[in-house]
């Protein structure tokens, strides 16, 4: 990808630039948790975003999309944001970035391409973002903390991409770690990295290739159910509670009578997964991934008939794993469709996959995309 990148960026704009990269990201664990208060459990992943850049001497941004084969030209005002889609994400990147140092940045060039799967759930978009805003804070020495990098990627989504996103994603491309999965409290930002190296497991994705239309409506009222029940319990003589973060099943059961079996259905997951997200801390900690593989699988059973996110393709593939006896087997990502996210013994890896790509071909007219992922570094200048 590098070689591709330096011959267009030398094609278009005669000069050599410094690299920098971010990453795509996968989430362990913990759906549906981050609205809620509780703990997502994310990774950096060896798929990513990487750009070349240099100073240009002008007051415009020129940058070229090698995988769109597209370029943009912008300069740095409000009023200069381009048509583009995919040029929004590197303006979003810029102005956020003024916003917080209070200067002026100068004219780049630049050239990018990625292998992150577009539409996989795996956060390409973060990762352009996260690449870009690394990149000015070190080329421009803004002295930008990590965390505020991240939150130049959300605002960029926020206020340049119409996506009113959670901070997982540039979380993830911004402070991933080879070997390392991340817990990220979402109520007060705290994190601690915890160990990843699976000797003998592979983790896979399998791709539905399947988006199913009323995910947006449906998350939203999966929210609004949340909210009913955390009124509910507050109401119930517990006021210090301001998300499901805060509830436990004995208050849950106590508002039974008065929320909706749904509503009480969706909190029931919740509660449950922000539970396991620290089983699979503890787990990770003692390297028993047979403990981490059966949470998973409970995620599944959660996603599927408590919080019903899930779908037909996306269970026939959390199947498929149980049969041919994968650890560890979920829809990843807010459901509806996108990926399973699979941890594989070494020995069944082969069969696994042959396996699930014939009969969800035979029964869905098409395969799954496979994408193998190892926990890697996030944000980066490459040397």
């Amino acid at each position: 990808m590098k070689e591709k990148i330096h011959a267009q960026f030398v094609k278009r704009f005669g000069a050599n630039g410094t690299f920098y990269a971010s990453a795509g990201r996968i989430n362990l664990i913990g759906e549906h948790t981050d609205y809620n208060g509780g703990f997502v459990f994310p990774g950096a992943i060896d798929k990513g975003m990487m750009a070349e850049i240099r100073l240009n001497g002008t007051d415009k941004v020129r940058v070229y999309s090698v995988d769109l084969d597209d370029y943009a030209e912008f300069g740095f005002a409000e009023t200069d944001a381009p048509e583009a889609s995919w040029a929004r994400y590197v303006f979003g990147v810029c102005r956020e970035t003024i916003k917080r140092c209070g200067g002026v940045l100068k004219g780049l060039d630049a050239a990018f391409a990625g292998d992150v799967p577009l539409g996989a759930g795996m956060s390409s978009s973060a990762a352009l973002e996260s690449t870009f805003a690394f990149a000015l804070n070190d080329m421009f020495s803004l002295g930008i903390d990590k965390f505020e990098l991240a939150r130049i990627g959300q605002s960029t989504e926020h206020n340049y991409c119409g996506v009113n996103c959670g901070i997982m994603d540039q979380f993830a491309s911004i402070f991933g770690k080879a070997g390392s999965l991340m817990r990220l409290d979402c109520r007060t930002m705290e994190y601690k990295y915890y160990p990843f190296h699976p000797k003998g497991y592979r983790l896979v994705l399998l791709d539905s290739v399947v988006k199913h239309e009323l995910a947006s409506s449906a998350y939203n009222k999966r929210r609004a159910s949340c909210e009913h029940v955390v009124a509910a319990v507050k109401a119930a003589g517990y006021p210090v509670v301001e998300y499901l973060r805060d509830v436990d099943m004995k208050m849950l059961s106590e508002v039974r009578g008065v929320v909706s079996d749904e509503d009480y259905m969706r909190a029931e997951y919740v509660i449950e997964e922000i539970q396991r997200v620290l089983d699979v801390c503890d787990a990770l900690e003692r390297d028993d991934y047979e403990t981490v593989g059966q949470k998973m699988y409970e995620t599944h059973h959660g996603m599927s008939r408590l919080y019903e996110v899930s779908c037909e393709e996306l269970d026939f593939l959390n199947d498929i794993a149980r049969e041919c006896g994968v650890t560890g087997s979920r829809v990843m990502g807010g459901g509806f469709g996108g990926c399973t996210i699979n941890l594989v013994k070494d020995e069944l890896y082969d069969g696994f996959i042959a396996r699930a790509k014939k009969e969800y071909a035979a029964k869905f007219g098409h395969e799954p995309k496979v994408y193998p992922v190892v926990i890697s570094d996030g944000a980066r200048k490459l040397e």
